[in-house]
């Protein structure tokens, strides 16, 4: 570690740190107000960015289990080559906002230790490349400038420091390494959250990644005490990983996604969702409460790759038009009714109706909808977001008007898609009906997925499952069930749909349980309950249970 300019950060660490017990429980000390303003942001890009990205290889991870050459020509040779002359701050930036992004969060630091900024606390950064420029300090200046709040990820895992201090690089295990060389691990990222926190002023948003105990816990002390309204995301609050809750979560949570396989550059055999898919992701994890945090992997240079900014201006053509759908909404008294998902704001009594999965839906055509969950009143209105309702391009007898009716089994809606945003005519996207002075239709069902359990029975072997009711709603013939499957991987999750559904089961004191035999071992399944209320289904959250 480099000795220079230490002393001073030792000095402010032993006041800040003195009385912290490294041992302590999972400290959060987000301000709610700031928890607020951070959900209503909804939606922001995560940057996946460092000198591995030269290889398009999985980023940090390829160290774990590695030889020692290999180590050492990552460590040692692959920094020198890396030059991402060609990255505009400002450029992806001003993408994200157009996007409908209201932040960004920057890999400052992975898991392999590499700091992206001229940091005083080892040579392993960006000043020791051809590069040589504070990279962290671009992105920070141009997120600012756009209007963004600023985010930085970090790890306060290190395979550098395991590595020169001759301990086995992994991700796990923290406890072995000796007191010694722990104190001189958590003092490096100690040291480093402080730099990161000094050097760049009020930082917004903070997600750590990694680490076990008093390695990140401290990181996060230091944090809220010389930024106390900074909001801490993962460390704090969940933060799923490639998937998204199968229900609506009453506290904060932040799904983090990539478009196609792998956080960083991936130049071959990559597989990208569609922007229509990407947008239906966003739009399930508002409806659901939560924020979108979507990546992009630069190339080497810095460069955003085509496809992936292609996506990025789908996104940004949508948002153009229906972006108040997505920004500062809460949740509607149910998520969804089938492809049809709803976003809420309360104050205004405004809600959003998404519609998802509409194919060729041409130009001028009308369409019908019954949302059984709404309510109309004497003062309720229903537009196309985007749309005037006047008229259809070229077609001068087609009505463009929205027009609805509260009938006894919901608000009817009948509206045509009017707007020419594409030279085709076509646009594949959701289209957003904005309902104002809205009111629910009814009380829903909630219900709770249980642990599931393996049972032996007459010699066989089952996956017992178990719901249980914690509001009954407004419905006196609630019936139940559950869905299940073998549990898709990480790039299936969110594009299958395929679910088995067992029979209608009985409710005895708000449980009910089913079981189904074992046919093959060391399955993972996933599985949720279903609540079949006459207005529409509801769900409890996704499980999982492993067979043995």
């Amino acid at each position: 570690m480099k000795k220079s300019g230490v002393t001073f950060l030792l000095l402010i660490l032993s006041v800040l740190l003195s009385a912290q017990d490294p041992n302590s429980q999972v400290l959060n000390l987000n301000k709610p107000e700031r928890v607020e303003w951070f959900r209503d942001l909804g939606f922001g890009m995560f940057i996946h960015f460092s000198f591995d990205s030269q290889l398009g290889i999985v980023i940090s991870h390829s160290m774990v289990g590695a030889s020692e050459d290999f180590q050492n020509r990552y460590l040692n040779e692959l920094p020198k080559t890396f030059n991402p002359k060609d990255f505009d701050a400002k450029e992806i930036a001003s993408l994200a906002k157009l996007a409908g992004m209201k932040y960004i969060v920057f890999t400052t630091k992975h898991h392999s230790g590499f700091c992206m900024w001229n940091t005083e606390t080892t040579d392993f950064n960006i000043s020791n490349t051809p590069y040589k420029t504070d990279l962290v300090e671009e992105y920070v200046e141009a997120t600012r400038d756009a209007g963004l709040a600023v985010g930085f990820y970090f790890s306060p895992e290190d395979f550098n420091f395991l590595h020169e201090n001759g301990l086995e690089v992994r991700r796990t295990n923290i406890n072995d390494i000796p007191p010694h060389i722990m104190d001189k691990y958590l003092e490096l990222n100690e040291l480093q959250t402080i730099e990161l926190m000094a050097k760049y002023g009020d930082i917004d948003i903070l997600f750590y990644d990694g680490g076990e105990g008093p390695l990140v816990e401290k990181c996060k002390q230091v944090a809220w005490e010389l930024h106390p309204d900074v909001v801490v995301t993962r460390g704090a609050m969940n933060t799923p990983e490639q998937t998204v809750p199968g229900t609506t979560l009453s506290e904060p949570w932040e799904g983090c996604l990539t478009m196609g396989s792998q956080w960083a550059y991936k130049p071959a055999n990559e597989k990208y969702k569609s922007g229509t898919r990407l947008l239906e992701i966003l739009i399930e994890t508002r409806a659901k409460g939560g924020n979108q945090l979507l990546n992009i992997g630069p190339k080497p240079n810095g460069e955003i790759p085509e496809d992936q900014e292609n996506r990025l201006r789908e996104i940004a053509a949508w948002n153009f038009v229906n972006g108040e759908a997505i920004h500062a909404t809460k949740p509607w008294v149910i998520p969804n009714e089938g492809n049809t998902w709803f976003t809420w704001k309360p104050e205004e009594k405004t809600l959003y109706a998404i519609l998802t999965r509409q194919p060729e839906w041409a130009r001028g055509e009308r369409r019908e909808f019954v949302l059984r969950s709404v309510n109309s009143t004497e003062n309720t209105s229903v537009e196309v977001l985007g749309q005037s309702g006047k008229l259809v391009e070229y077609m001068p007898e087609t009505d463009a008007q929205t027009y609805f009716e509260q009938k006894e089994d919901g608000l009817h809606i009948s509206c045509a898609r009017a707007q020419r945003l594409y030279n085709n005519h076509k646009w594949n996207y959701p289209i957003v009906l904005k309902i104002t002075k809205a009111q629910p239709a009814f009380n829903p069902p909630i219900v709770v997925t249980e642990k599931a359990e393996i049972i032996q029975t007459g010699g066989n072997t089952y996956i017992q499952f178990k719901g249980k009711i914690i509001e009954k709603g407004d419905e006196e013939g609630l019936k139940v069930c559950f869905q299940y499957r073998p549990q898709p991987d990480f790039t299936e999750k969110l594009t299958s749909d395929e679910w088995t559904e067992t029979k209608y089961l009985e409710i005895e004191d708000n449980i009910f349980m089913f079981s189904i035999p074992v046919k093959n071992k060391n399955i993972t399944y996933q599985y949720r309950t279903v609540a079949k209320h006459s207005k529409a289904n509801v769900y409890g959250n996704y499980r999982t249970i492993t067979t043995k």
